[in-house]
């Protein structure tokens, strides 16, 4: 990986990125749904991966629109 990458292209990875993790995070919340009466086990892996994947949104929320969001000040 040895490409130069532009700032703008950089900026429109990361977006991709996020989009990305939206859907995936909307997958997993769903399958946790679904399978929390059934199967204990399924729905706590995939409460874990929802987890994940909100704390990737709020790190690419912080890049892409600083300071926007509640709790991302610096202490």
């Amino acid at each position: 990986m040895t490409d130069v990458v532009d700032s703008d292209e950089l900026l429109r990875r990361m977006q991709r990125a996020r989009a990305c993790a939206v859907q995936e995070e909307r997958v997993w919340r769903t399958r946790r749904d679904a399978l929390s009466p059934n199967d204990p086990n399924g729905a706590r892996d995939a409460a874990v991966r929802v987890v994940a994947y909100e704390t990737v949104l709020r790190v690419l929320d912080e890049i892409l629109t600083p300071g926007r969001h509640p709790g991302s000040e610096h202490r």
